[in-house]
């Protein structure tokens, strides 16, 4: 039997079967190819007459030369009869960290980091990661109750990292301690704009002299993006009638264009590569500066409780009212899990009870 290789490790397709295919490098070292099509290389050697087994590595996370290297030092450990478990939490977070520095927006990376070291890091450093029980963590998750918006977003990050840990034979495999864990249940932050105040804050935008803040914030409202996304929209990404975002929060993605939408962008001037350039330097529109632009127009029109994100949400809710698709509204916003928008479909069917019950109220002469 050949030597293990990437190419090879690669090649390897799922069976109806669990395999396990061997190294002929280093005895007791291979690869485990699951019926699932998931791949783990692993250990499987024998020490004082005992059976011994550990999962070495996941292959979309190292090489076979890397999982070679480690195996060897996990027999290594085993001779010499040091213990195996003796991995500290610390480390195994850095190594998660450096894995998805590759998948992870820079933007994500750095928000994870805050909740790895302010809320998880005081509590498991210092602990072997292998010894970390789900009572430990449900504590810990009970512990930051008055911080329900930092609990929430810092059990992903804790969850990856003992996923990394199984990987790497660490812990066993299905023992993620964070699983089963529910989320806190916070209040709804989501507004959604009525068709009369729809008409308030088109009425004062339409009544603002021409701006660069004042047709982001309408391009905004006419296609439900992302602030960061139209902030950034370089003229190259706007051609045939359509928006190329190369870079959205779920990847690469199409935005088609109202003709509403398309005034908008032909109306602007085409002096830099940035459709809404910097005052000064030559980035793109800052944040603050819109957020403050946002502030006076949402001021003027009544609507002094709704976020610039607001804008995404209600154009998403009218989308659904007015007989599109779920599936159809995802795409529109760029969704990756239809579970994402079907908060849209609950807020019009929401509306749409109010309205029966309404209407309800007129005809049976309840209501004068």
């Amino acid at each position: 039997m050949p030597r293990l290789t990437d190419a090879r490790v690669r090649d390897l397709r799922a069976k109806k079967t669990t395999r396990n295919i061997r190294d002929t490098s280093l005895a007791g070292f291979g690869v485990r190819v699951l019926p699932s099509g998931r791949k783990r290389f692993f250990l499987h050697s024998q020490h004082d007459g005992q059976r011994i087994w550990k999962i070495v590595g996941d292959p979309a996370d190292m090489t076979v030369a890397e999982a070679r290297a480690r195996a060897r030092g996990l027999l290594a450990s085993i001779r010499s009869g040091q213990p195996d478990g003796e991995t500290l939490f610390e480390t195994v977070a850095e190594e998660a960290f450096r894995r998805h520095a590759r998948q992870w927006k820079p933007s994500t990376l750095s928000v994870n980091r805050h909740y790895l070291n302010k809320y998880i890091l005081p509590r498991f450093a210092g602990q072997k990661i292998a010894d970390i029980t789900s009572q430990e963590v449900r504590d810990w998750f009970a512990s930051l109750h008055a911080t329900p918006v930092s609990a929430d977003r810092s059990m992903p990050v804790l969850s990856v990292i003992m996923a990394v840990a199984e990987a790497d034979g660490l812990r066993p495999e299905g023992s993620n301690p964070c699983k089963g864990i529910k989320r806190y249940r916070r209040q709804n932050r989501d507004r959604f704009l009525s068709d009369t105040e729809f008409g308030r804050l088109g009425r004062v935008l339409c009544g603002k002299a021409p701006s660069a803040a004042v047709s982001l914030i309408r391009l905004l409202a006419l296609t439900g993006c992302r602030s960061s996304e139209i902030r950034t929209l370089r003229w190259a990404d706007y051609r045939d009638g359509h928006l190329f975002l190369r870079d959205s929060k779920t990847g690469p993605r199409t935005v088609w264009l109202s003709e509403a939408a398309r005034a908008v962008l032909d109306a602007l001037p085409r002096n830099s590569p940035w459709v809404f350039p910097a005052v000064r330097g030559d980035g793109p529109f800052p944040k603050p500066t819109l957020t403050s632009a946002w502030f006076r127009v949402r001021s003027e029109a009544g609507l002094k409780d709704v976020r610039l994100h607001d804008l995404r949400h209600s154009y998403a809710s009218v989308a659904i009212a007015s007989g599109e698709t779920v599936l159809a509204v995802g795409r529109l916003l760029g969704h990756r899990d239809p579970e994402t928008t079907l908060k849209y479909a609950h807020h019009a069917e929401a509306d749409a009870e109010r309205a029966a019950i309404e209407m309800g109220a007129v005809l049976g002469g309840t209501r004068t």
